[in-house]
């Protein structure tokens, strides 16, 4: 099945047992995030991604400019772990992986969580790929994806035990919109996934579409 199918059958498990209001809620603020976000201001294809060390989940630290030197990366922005439609994402790309290392790729998947939460996402998900944690969104908002959670969707959240803080350490309520970049080894964006709607992600067969475009490192 493929991750589109998986996302849409996620979504509409959400809307059979979810309470119409929150169902109405969590859509009209969806809308409202499309409407209002800056995606102009967002990293873009041909844009230079900027460079940045963040901690492993796993242990020690990974470096954009480390990674490409070996090879193009595939840097996925997620929410959480608490995040399901992120949980699918993940393990779609996974199952993904060995494609992307034929292609000499190196993927790489960040949140805002602290890195005991990214660790146990990496567990829950059985990934082995670099998984990082942005703890303060530093990175997402030098990739103009950062924004900050209306405090009524906060609401519902923390009274299903997913409140922010407990996953990220701080109380700002900041996320980074769902993005999937393919980044070529000159450090230039060639493809960006930038989604306002948390429910769409970039389907694996459209990044090994780009990444065949690469030269082979």
């Amino acid at each position: 099945m493929s991750l589109t199918q998986e996302l849409a059958d996620q979504k509409a498990r959400f809307v059979q047992t979810a309470p119409a209001e929150v169902v109405e809620l969590f859509q009209a603020r969806i809308e409202d995030l499309a409407a209002s976000f800056p995606l102009d201001q967002a990293l873009s294809v041909g844009d230079i991604a900027p460079d940045f060390v963040l901690p492993e989940a796993k242990g020690g630290t990974v470096r954009l400019a480390d990674l490409l030197m070996t090879g193009p990366v595939v840097l996925a922005f997620y929410r959480g772990g608490w995040c399901p439609y992120c949980n699918l994402q993940l393990r779609a790309y996974q199952a993904a992986l060995p494609k992307m290392e034929t292609l000499g790729a190196h993927l790489v998947a960040v949140s805002p969580q602290m890195p005991d939460k990214s660790l146990s996402t990496a567990e829950t998900n059985a990934l082995s790929f670099a998984v990082l944690s942005d703890v303060g969104n530093l990175v997402a908002r030098d990739f103009g994806l950062v924004y900050t959670l209306p405090a009524d969707v906060g609401a519902v959240l923390a009274k299903s035990g997913r409140a922010l803080p407990d996953f990220n350490g701080d109380e700002s309520w900041e996320l980074p919109l769902p993005a999937t970049f393919v980044i070529g080894q000159d450090h230039r964006v060639v493809l960006a996934s930038i989604e306002a709607d948390y429910r769409t992600r970039l389907d694996p067969a459209d990044i090994l579409d780009a990444l065949r475009l690469l030269p082979r490192p």
